[in-house]
């Protein structure tokens, strides 16, 4: 397993299959996807891409820290996962972060999804809250230290 940076076009499959499937890919364009300050990265095994994460210079109001990275679009083919490739990712992305004057990183992590953020370090803040045709969520966020 290998983790790169990719292009935000990259992301788009694995985000529509499994994010936000049925959909038209267009749906799989996040705003400030192509802002200087967000990255992307992938896992791929034998050369295929099977994980994604996005990471944005964005600050949730609800959390203090001035400078803030929000994780967003995580997503890993389903026949890949427990294979420890979220975390790949993330381990990759908080010296980025960090490199960046940054030592908090959030989420509006899928109801889910909550076990595997907390297991990574990820804490909750407030009421679980619904996005539109999406669902159940919570704001998780983790110090980078």
């Amino acid at each position: 397993m290998k983790v790169l940076r990719i292009n935000a076009a990259d992301t788009y499959h694995i985000r529509n299959l499994v994010l936000r499937p049925g959909r038209p890919i267009e749906d799989c364009y996040f705003e400030h996807d192509e802002d200087e300050q967000t990255f992307h990265l992938g896992a791929f095994i034998d050369s295929q891409l099977v994980s994604v994460a996005s990471f944005y210079f964005e600050k949730n109001p609800k959390l203090e820290e001035e400078y803030q990275y929000r994780l967003r679009g995580m997503a890993t083919l389903p026949d890949h996962r427990g294979q420890g490739l979220s975390s790949s990712l993330l381990k990759t992305a908080f010296p980025i972060i960090k490199q960046n004057f940054c030592q908090l990183l959030w989420c509006n992590a899928r109801s889910s999804a909550q076990g595997f953020y907390q297991k990574v370090g990820f804490e909750k803040v407030g009421e679980e809250f619904d996005v539109p045709s999406i669902g159940p969520h919570f704001l998780m966020f983790k110090t980078i230290s």
